[in-house]
């Protein structure tokens, strides 16, 4: 099972995302036809669906790019991925004139060190697990 190791770093990175991308629009749905809560998210969720699992399996072919040469655990190699990914979210949202509620820029302080520490704990261990299972930890 050595063969194609940068294929199978990709789809053990894009699995946590993709499952949990996929509750959240659940979600959004039913929160919208069945309670008819307004909430636009086909405006929202295009970023999230299309760049973040894509992110998140080429940021693991990254790191088992690298092992050899970076020794860096991979729980700090994923909560370094959030960095390049908010700045490239706001520019997104800026091209698509999203307005941003104020309450986004008041919980930014708290909410970036959590969004850093659940991103480390979920490439320390879900995708650091998925990496096993295709043997390429």
């Amino acid at each position: 099972m050595s063969q194609h190791i940068y294929l199978r770093a990709y789809m053990a990175g894009i699995v946590v995302p993709t499952v949990f991308l996929l509750v959240v629009a659940a979600v959004f749905t039913i929160a919208r036809y069945v309670y008819n809560i307004p909430v636009p998210v086909e405006r929202v969720i295009v970023f999230p669906m299309a760049v973040v699992p894509n992110a998140w399996g080429l940021w693991n072919v990254l790191f088992v790019a690298l092992r050899s040469r970076l020794q860096l655990s991979i729980g700090l190699h994923g909560a370094l991925l959030p960095i390049l990914l908010a700045p490239f979210g706001i520019v997104v949202a800026s091209l698509l004139n999203l307005p941003v509620p104020n309450f986004v820029t008041h919980a930014f302080p708290i909410a970036a060190p959590v969004g850093l520490l659940v991103y480390y704990f979920a490439w320390k261990y879900l995708v650091s697990f998925l990496n096993r299972v295709q043997e390429i930890a």
